[in-house]
């Protein structure tokens, strides 16, 4: 059984490492991070590969636009 991660873990790392990213280079570091066979969850989605936690989290807002692409805040992780 492949390990689950919230998608708050993923935020977080992005938060860490203050960079931006693209969808491929987020999702790339996700799989750097929590391995490629990591699924993930939210408070309200289950099973998610990286690539559809990225989308995911793109469709809800949880992105902050950049010049260089997108980012993070931490007002944009829910803390439920």
């Amino acid at each position: 059984m492949p390990n689950q991660i919230h998608g708050h873990d993923v935020m977080h790392m992005m938060l860490e490492h203050g960079q931006s990213y693209t969808k491929e280079t987020l999702r790339t570091a996700i799989v750097d991070r929590f391995g490629a066979e990591t699924r993930f969850h939210t408070c309200s989605a289950e099973d998610l590969t990286a690539s559809e936690l990225v989308e995911f989290l793109a469709q809800q807002g949880k992105f902050v636009e950049t010049v260089a692409g997108f980012t993070t805040a931490p007002e944009k992780i829910c803390d439920h």
